[in-house]
């Protein structure tokens, strides 16, 4: 039977490589359609087999790899459909969490929010395009919590995570930020307004912003799609 300290150690392990290659295929250093071989990954961190299979077995379970028995595993490629249904699941939650937070939306969350956005013009201001997405991460997340459900962030964060590694092909829109802040401003504004009509229309539009991206991308890169 295994000792504690061995299964902590092999879990840590895993997660060491998990994260290592979760971050090499979002970024497209791995691209969709490479070859990962157990023994490759094993070697190159050091580790068995076994943490390295563990890891695969994560990375399968979020879509981004196949694992194809007495086959290579291959890095996915984009499927429209997957993508077309993590953005419908991502559009109904957000849609249920702003309405509810119109309902209950105080003034200390006006200035909560308010303080992130100054956070937001500040790194459109001075071009922080990383620093501006993390702001716009943390402002659909404070909508969450401050609306009174911050688990549903949770499954927005899993939505999104599958359209980050297509959006990377898309790097380099000089206005993408500047039209996101304008989005979050008026998004901010309904909800201390309290106007649900207001709300969900931005968070419509808002969302809807990326399908022609993906559209263009689908275009520009079709080899990278199943």
């Amino acid at each position: 039977m295994q000792g504690f300290s061995e299964v902590f150690e092999r879990r840590t392990t895993t997660d060491i490589v998990f994260d290592q290659l979760l971050e090499e295929i979002v970024s497209l250093e791995i691209l969709p359609g490479a070859k990962l071989s157990e023994a490759d990954i094993a070697k190159r961190f050091g580790v068995s087999r076994q943490p390295v299979r563990d890891a695969f077995n994560r990375l399968e379970a979020q879509d981004l790899l196949l694992i194809r028995p007495q086959k290579a595993t291959k890095v996915r490629g984009f499927s429209l459909l997957r993508i077309a249904h993590a953005r419908f699941v991502r559009l109904a939650v957000e849609l249920e969490v702003v309405r509810s937070a119109c309902l209950t939306w105080s003034a200390e969350n006006t200035d909560t929010l308010g303080r992130n956005l100054e956070e937001q013009a500040e790194a459109i201001s001075t071009g922080n395009a990383e620093a501006f997405h993390g702001l716009d991460y943390k402002f659909h997340k404070l909508i969450c919590e401050l609306g009174g459900y911050p688990l549903a962030f949770n499954t927005i964060q899993e939505c999104k995570q599958r359209i980050d590694r297509l959006c990377v092909l898309s790097l380099g829109r000089q206005s993408e930020a500047a039209t996101l802040f304008s989005d979050h401003r008026e998004l901010a504004t309904a909800l201390t307004g309290g106007n649900v009509e207001a709300a969900t229309e931005v968070t419509r539009r808002h969302l809807g912003r990326l399908d022609e991206t993906i559209a263009e991308i689908h275009i520009k890169h079709s080899d990278y799609f199943e």
